[in-house]
């Protein structure tokens, strides 16, 4: 009876420690990714790299380092950028889990890039939305790969 009672603590403590190694506590999101988005023809519609920093148990991303590497009238200087994630993992250190993100132009203004999307391991893909001035205005699918 000790034997099994040994045994069965010792699994225990196995399995927490299992579960703290591949908590997924935004370090897995932090990092250097490059973006293509394609619309709904499949051509390249705009393409960016940026940073990204999990802030806290939130689940708020901070955007560093944003860069667009396609030119676009729709945001020609002055972005802003916020994002969100939502990661879970398993007992073999799977990431997965939800991730928004927005661009706001700051000139000319009043251009919004909206990405919503899907975490999985070192990818991000979903779909994005663009909405704003005349001639901004789109939608389509994107990946996001680390760098």
């Amino acid at each position: 009876m000790r034997t099994s009672a040994m045994l069965a603590l010792v699994g225990l403590v196995l399995a927490l420690a299992a579960c703290g190694a591949s908590n997924p506590s935004g370090a897995n999101i932090n990092g250097t990714w490059a973006a293509t988005l394609s619309d709904t023809g499949g051509s390249q519609a705009f393409a960016f790299t940026t940073a990204l920093i999990a802030t806290g148990a939130s689940g708020t991303l901070t955007v560093n380092s944003f860069q667009f590497s396609t030119n676009s009238p729709c945001f020609v200087s002055g972005e802003t950028e916020s994002g969100t994630f939502t990661l879970s993992g398993n007992f073999s250190g799977k990431v997965s889990g939800s991730f928004g993100m927005n661009v706001r132009s700051g000139s000319p203004a009043g251009n919004t890039l909206t990405l919503m999307g899907t975490v999985s391991g070192n990818t991000i893909s979903g779909t994005w939305t663009l909405s704003g001035g005349s001639g901004c205005s789109g939608n389509g699918n994107f990946t996001m790969t680390r760098m």
